[in-house]
C-alpha cells in the first residue's frame, strides 16, 4: 500500500509517542479479537471501509484468494493489516509492531518492536530478525548456522523457541554480543524476553518496501514450502532466504 494510515495533522497538538490522526479517507479502528471496536486499549489495527490507495488484487493472484487469505479472513468483509494499534480517546494513535507475528512468552503476549530496539542498539548488531517458534512444527537447527549458543552443534530440533537472528558489525564478537543483549533485553524488557538463542546470518530477509519478512520465515522454520511461505519477486534480497531455509530443512 503506497499510503499511511495514520500520521501528523495540522489542527491538533503533537501527543509524546503517538501519531496525531488517522490520514484522510483512512477509516482506521482498533478491533478486539471479537471484532469490536476498543480504545485506549490494544488491538489490530483494521480498515473498515475502503480506502484511496486499497490494493483490489495481488499479481499472480487471478482469483483473489490470496489477497482475502492475507486481509480479509480473520474480520470478513474488514481489512486487517497486521499490526497492534492504541486509538486513544483523543483521536490520535499508537503503533506496537506487528500483530502477526507476535512473541509468546509463558501465555505473554508481546510485540517486536521494542525487543528490535535493544538488540538494534546494540553497536555490534548491524540488523536483526527474532522469530517465536510457538504453535508451529519443531524448529530445525540446520548445523552450518553459526550459533554462538550451540557452537554448530547438530543437537535436536526443539519446539517453542524464542530464536534471534542477528546481523553482526564488521569485527564484532558473537559471545559478547549474545553477553550483552543478554544483559540489555532482562534490564530494560523482562526475562521474558531473552531468546534462547541466538545466530549468526548474512542478511534479514525484507520486503521491496523494506519490512523484515517475520511472518514468512516463521513459516518456512515451521515447515511450510519456502515457495508458499513468501513470493521471492516481493524481497529485495532474496538469496537472505537460504540459511533460513538450510535452517528448517537440514536437522
Amino acid at each position: 500500500m503506497c499510503t499511511g494510515f495514520v500520521g501528523p495533522a495540522p489542527d491538533v497538538p503533537v501527543w509524546l509517542g503517538e501519531l496525531s490522526r488517522p490520514s484522510l479517507g483512512a477509516a482506521v479502528a482498533a478491533y478486539d479479537e471479537a471484532g469490536r471496536a476498543v480504545v485506549d486499549e490494544v488491538g489490530e489495527l483494521v480498515l473498515t471501509e475502503p480506502m484511496p490507495s486499497m490494493p483490489v488484487s495481488f499479481w499472480n493472484d487471478p482469483d483473489g484468494s490470496r489477497l482475502r487469505e492475507a486481509y480479509f479472513d480473520h474480520y470478513p468483509g474488514i481489512w486487517r493489516h497486521g499490526d497492534w494499534i492504541t486509538v486513544t480517546h483523543r483521536g490520535s494513535a499508537v503503533i506496537h509492531g506487528r500483530s502477526d507475528s507476535t512473541l509468546n512468552r509463558g501465555g505473554v503476549r508481546m510485540g517486536t518492536a521494542e525487543f528490535y530496539r535493544v538488540v538494534e542498539g546494540h553497536p555490534g548488531v548491524m540488523d536483526s530478525l527474532v522469530i517465536d517458534t510457538s504453535g508451529g512444527a519443531a524448529e530445525r537447527n540446520a548445523g552450518n548456522e553459526r550459533t554462538t549458543t550451540d557452537r554448530g552443534d547438530e543437537s535436536a530440533a526443539r519446539e517453542d523457541e524464542l530464536l534471534c537472528f542477528l546481523v553482526l558489525a564488521p569485527g564484532a564478537d558473537a559471545g559478547d554480543v549474545e553477553t550483552g543483549l543478554r544483559r540489555a533485553l532482562r534490564a530494560e524488557l523482562s526475562p521474558r524476553h531473552v531468546p534462547d538463542r541466538f545466530i549468526v546470518v548474512d542478511d534479514i530477509p525484507r520486503t521491496l518496501n523494506g519490512k523484515k519478512c517475520e511472518v514468512p520465515v516463521k513459516k518456512i522454520l515451521s515447515g511450510a514450502s519456502p515457495e508458499k511461505a513468501v513470493s521471492r519477486e516481493a524481497l529485495r534480497n532474496p538469496d537472505s532466504l537460504e540459511p533460513f531455509i538450510r535452517h528448517a530443512r537440514y536437522n
